[in-house]
């Protein structure tokens, strides 16, 4: 026997003690496939630095998913290729392999600059996409092996102590090396990665250096978008109304020229009637010459891209205090005419500003006209636009999720 052939066979061995077995890789899988979408869902409502932990989170566990999934597709690869071991659950199999394939390959793609122009959708779209059909595909798979959680419990003899802890901590560790060796690769290659927020969101203008929105350009012009069907028509300004109710002193309901007549109280505003530069995880603002307030904020949408735009408009602490905030009142909820709406901590929420215009100009319809939330250290599907209600309440609306998805609809 040759020397390579006993050197492949040691390799095999070598490998094949250093293997978690089976089963445990099994629920791994289910583990790592679990946290993905749950942190990708996460994801979606970090703005700000603080919580960039969620995305290395991310990123890492990806990675070692990538490892895991290798590994179990090359055992069961004879399943697959010999057609005589086919069973009616063997296509349903394929197609999770294919999708989870696709996901972890859209996520690495992104990461690196790549994008795609599919109508409406961009290579962020797509990786949520097959991110989100991974829960059925696997929910179906496993009820086609009948491998719920419960029925196949690794066994004691499945977990081999120090061995598959030192295993497991390798991969962890392998999976944040590659996260992070990204950046060098972005580096050397000069990609569209490297002008990335740590969301993974590029700037609208490609041209721009500024990372978190230091240079980002200023002059209103950035992408139309809405969450599913939440697309009303035009909104007459003169028939227009904002309610401010709920847990308030008094209800008010104003026209648009009443609302933009309300100024800030004294000392509540800071600068000369020029926005000057925010920070990613701040905004600044100011008083315009109308009593208007200015705010240059830092719109992150999780459709993957970020700009930077001169807001103008009320702050939304400035009618909280011309309503008076009742004592049991926690959050604010906005809402959007079409019934699309969020709550935020009334602390946080004093700081938003109902915009009417952007970059000199009024808001245009695709943007919010006549009002939108804007909600700086938010991510963008949660400036809520086409506002005509701002109410007070004790607790978070706990329906604000499902309402993403179903305003719009007749």
């Amino acid at each position: 026997m040759s020397n390579g052939s006993e050197l492949r066979r040691a390799l095999r061995r070598g490998l094949r003690r250093a293997e978690p077995s089976a089963r445990l890789v099994d629920w791994t899988l289910l583990v790592l496939v679990a946290f993905q979408v749950g942190s990708g869902l996460l994801s979606f409502t970090v703005g700000r630095p603080s919580g960039a932990v969620v995305f290395w989170a991310h990123g890492v566990a990806g990675f070692a998913l990538v490892f895991f999934l290798a590994l179990k597709l090359y055992r069961v690869r004879r399943r697959v290729t010999d057609s005589r071991l086919w069973t009616r659950a063997t296509g349903l199999s394929v197609a999770l392999a294919v999708v989870a394939v696709a996901a972890l390959a859209t996520g690495v793609a992104w990461v690196l600059g790549a994008d795609v122009d599919l109508a409406y959708w961009g290579l962020m779209n797509v990786h949520v996409l097959f991110g989100l059909l991974l829960v059925p595909l696997l929910a179906l798979h496993l009820l086609s092996r009948r491998s719920l959680p419960g029925m196949r419990r690794p066994r004691r003899s499945d977990v081999q102590g120090r061995r598959d802890a030192l295993r497991y901590a390798g991969v962890l560790v392998g999976g944040a090396v590659l996260w992070r060796s990204q950046s060098v690769v972005n580096d050397l290659l000069d990609t569209a990665g490297t002008t990335r927020r740590f969301t993974g969101s590029k700037p609208v203008d490609l041209d721009s250096e500024g990372v978190d929105g230091a240079d980002g350009r200023t002059d209103g012009e950035f992408p139309v978008t809405s969450w599913v069907a939440d697309d009303p028509d035009p909104v007459d300004r003169d028939a227009w109304r904002l309610r401010v109710d709920g847990l308030v002193d008094e209800s008010l309901d104003l026209s648009y020229a009443a609302l933009t007549g309300v100024a800030p109280e004294d000392g509540d505003a800071t600068g000369d009637g020029d926005a000057t530069d925010a920070t990613s995880d701040d905004a600044t603002d100011a008083t315009g010459d109308d009593g208007e307030t200015e705010l240059r904020a830092l719109l992150d949408c999780t459709s993957g891209w970020y700009t930077v735009q001169d807001w103008r408009g009320v702050r939304l602490g400035d009618l909280l205090d011309a309503a008076g905030v009742g004592d049991d009142a926690r959050y604010v909820r906005v809402v959007s005419v079409t019934g699309y709406r969020w709550s935020f901590p009334v602390s946080e929420a004093r700081e938003f500003l109902l915009a009417t215009g952007v970059a000199g100009d009024d808001l245009s319809h695709g943007h919010g006209a006549p009002l939108r939330l804007v909600a700086p250290g938010r991510r963008g599907f949660q400036w809520v636009k086409w506002v005509d209600r701002v109410e007070l309440r004790e607790r978070r609306d706990p329906a604000q999720w499902l309402v993403t998805l179903i305003s719009g609809f007749d």
